[in-house]
């Protein structure tokens, strides 16, 4: 007698394919779809730097006579014409850039970390409303407090140096960093600060041993902003430098355009291409630091 419990199951029972249901279809379709529009945007804004790019291989005469990104061959001499086409060699430039951008970078972390920390831990008359006051400057534009500031950097000698745009960093005067390390400290448990407290640490030393390591996506995220933001920034760097020899990148890159004379377009995309090169590289290293520390404070 044959065993019914083993027998085996017909062929089309083991053959037949998996029925797909309509809800994974229509799901897949619609992150196809997503996904295509979002690639579709991302094409649309990075168009300006991709024509900027092409434009930086075109002679003069044909950079706005083809709109496209085709290019009919590699004029590679924008790139050394552009090096060498202000009084300076580009390269000086980059060099101002780098020290006002690295001196920016060390005041923000100093001050910054300090008032934060203080706001963050420490207790003292007027706390609530002194940080009300800091986070109100958040929106107060800077073409407001531009003319008292040059008047007073003026009267101190400090107009075209690189003082006006580095001393103001020492004094915690972003309040956006501020405000950021604040709710990093916030997240921080208390039982760290009175643990070390118990073995003997004041402030300072809780602050340098305690707080200070556990700040590192804050601070990276600090070194990421304070280096784009003050790389290209053009205002405030227009505003305080008058001799050539103390151009910054953003202001060289002004002297390209002149209204007297042909604007070497091909010099000018050239050179603006190899100052978007350290913002692009910065953005790409830190990038997980910067993703970290927004999402580790509060601000998202």
């Amino acid at each position: 007698m044959t065993d019914l419990k083993h027998r085996p199951p017909p062929a089309a029972a083991v053959d037949a394919p998996p029925a797909r249901h309509p809800l994974g279809v229509a799901k897949r379709l619609r992150t196809t779809v997503k996904h295509l529009g979002l690639i579709l945007l991302a094409l649309i804004m990075l168009y300006p730097v991709l024509w900027m790019v092409v434009s930086s291989l075109r002679p003069n005469n044909e950079i706005f006579r083809s709109p496209g990104l085709v290019l009919d061959g590699l004029h590679t001499q924008n790139y050394g014409e552009g090096w060498d086409a202000l009084a300076s060699p580009f390269g000086h430039y980059l060099l101002n850039s780098a020290i006002v951008v690295l001196a920016c970078i060390i005041g923000n972390l100093v001050s910054c970390s300090m008032a934060a920390y203080a706001f963050a831990r420490l207790d003292f008359t007027g706390k609530r409303m002194w940080f009300a006051i800091m986070l109100g400057t958040i929106m107060l534009p800077i073409h407001v407090i531009i003319v008292p500031q040059y008047i007073l950097f003026s009267q101190l000698g400090w107009i075209n140096t690189f003082l006006p745009l580095i001393v103001p960093k020492l004094l915690a005067t972003d309040a956006f960093f501020v405000f950021l390390m604040v709710q990093f400290i916030r997240g921080l448990p208390r039982e760290l600060d009175e643990a070390a407290r118990i073995d003997g640490c004041g402030h300072g030393r809780i602050f340098w041993r305690i707080i200070l390591p556990l700040m590192k996506p804050a601070l990276a995220t600090t070194v990421i902003f304070t280096f784009i933001w003050t790389w290209n920034d053009f205002f405030s760097q227009l505003i305080y430098l008058t001799d050539p020899q103390m151009y910054t990148v953003p202001v060289a890159l002004r002297s390209f355009v002149d209204s007297t004379v042909n604007t070497s377009w091909g010099s000018m995309f050239a050179m603006s291409v190899v100052s978007l090169v350290p913002v692009f590289l910065a953005f790409l290293l830190g990038q997980r630091y910067l993703v970290k520390g927004i999402a580790t404070t509060g601000i998202k």
